[in-house]
């Protein structure tokens, strides 16, 4: 099942609906360009709403690190929210549960920015 990304603002903030999985190829390119367009378009505040995310590998891994680094080099932040357990879990192996801020529910994730 290939990713599908959904945009939607709340209070200023920009919440990006992930829907599938994010893998090597399509996934991955689809998460980078959604962000580096938000990015390009001046959004400063990014919420990646992870909660339909069923499956990562170590090529989305590197794309949420990427995001990450691209928006954090811009002056913009980018924040995960909504993780499952899988997802979770391979964040934790890998110590990038560290690198990010993740939050469980959406008003939580949005107020971070303020």
């Amino acid at each position: 099942m290939a990713l599908t990304i959904s945009s939607r603002e709340v209070d200023g903030v920009t919440v990006l609906d992930l829907n599938g999985r994010i893998t090597l190829g399509e996934g991955s390119v689809q998460l980078r360009e959604a962000v580096r367009d938000l990015i390009s378009k001046g959004s400063k505040t990014i919420l990646l709403n992870m909660g339909d995310v069923n499956y990562i590998d170590s090529s989305g891994l590197g794309e949420l690190v990427s995001a990450f680094t691209t928006a954090k080099n811009q002056g913009a932040s980018v924040k995960l929210l909504g993780l499952n357990k899988k997802v979770k879990d391979v964040l934790q192996l890998t110590k990038l549960y560290t690198v990010f801020d993740i939050y469980e529910d959406e008003a939580s994730g949005i107020a971070s920015f303020k």
